[in-house]
């Protein structure tokens, strides 16, 4: 005697929902990766493309209780004006002072020593960012 198989015949009845299941998980999967990849892509070039200004901070040193002096490097756009946030903090990392600095002009690169005003002595100085107008 043979035993009777609980498997259907290849091909005969179409795909199980198993494999309807899958395939609709692979589309739904290529859809979703599509759209993160273009909205990383959006950000990526509003990011990049539309930031007009840049900059660093070389150096800074602490010139007395009230003061730091540091040197930025801007570079930008011909024509574009705009502002860098700069600040600095003590010791103990409490914010001691924080400043904009306006840059314009056609130069697409400048180089420019500023003096932020502190409450204390301040033994940093960090760019938060730079903006144009």
């Amino acid at each position: 005697m043979s035993t009777a198989s609980t498997r259907l015949p290849e091909g005969r009845y179409g795909r199980s929902s198993d494999e309807r299941a899958d395939h609709k998980l692979k589309i739904a999967a290529v859809v979703l990766g599509a759209f993160v990849l273009a909205l990383i892509g959006y950000f990526a070039y509003h990011y990049v493309g539309q930031n007009k200004i840049s900059a660093e901070v070389i150096t800074f040193k602490a010139t007395s209780a009230e003061a730091v002096e540091l040197h930025l490097e801007v570079r930008k756009d011909a024509g574009v004006s705009g502002y860098c946030t700069v600040r600095s903090q003590s010791a103990d990392g409490a914010e001691v002072g924080r400043a904009d600095f306006r840059f314009s002009g056609a130069d697409t690169r400048i180089d420019r020593t500023v003096t932020l005003r502190t409450t204390t002595k301040g033994t940093t100085a960090e760019l938060l960012g730079c903006h144009a107008d």
